[in-house]
């Protein structure tokens, strides 16, 4: 299979295609969060940083990508499944990290399903590594 694969800023057009892509991506959890609504929010408060790979017309790949303004995160990588093992993961993060790193961001977190083993690996094989002093604690906001 020839690769032509484009890597481009993901655009508010483009969120219907990634949802479906990451509902269908094993180790992508999505939840209220990640409704239309949401999506257009965290696009528009971190512009050009979320990227989409397109081989043609076809969606093949997408992450989120944003800051606090110390850190930056990283949600949702996933590349279907048979352009996999040809970099096109590793290629979308890299551009992430250089675009958070002209942002004069440091540091670069992400989140994974403790249960998500090729994505560990994958993550690991890159060079991110365990926080092991660290625990995620989270609340609902909504019922407050």
């Amino acid at each position: 299979m020839a690769m032509s694969i484009e890597i481009l800023p993901m655009a508010v057009d483009d969120l219907d295609d990634v949802t479906v892509l990451w509902n269908a991506t094993e180790g992508v959890g999505m939840n209220e969060s990640d409704g239309p609504e949401q999506l257009r929010g965290f696009l528009d408060r971190n512009p050009g940083l979320s990227l989409i790979a397109r081989d043609g017309s076809r969606l093949v790949g997408a992450v989120l990508c944003g800051h606090d303004g110390r850190r930056g995160f990283l949600y949702h990588l996933a590349v279907l499944p048979e352009y996999r093992n040809r970099g096109l993961g590793r290629a979308m993060v890299d551009r992430c990290l250089k675009s958070l790193s002209m942002l004069g961001l440091l540091r670069c977190n992400i989140l994974i399903y403790v249960d998500n083993h090729s994505g560990e690996q994958f993550w690991k094989t890159a060079g991110w590594y365990d926080r092991s002093e660290l625990k995620l604690l989270q609340r609902d906001i909504t019922d407050t």
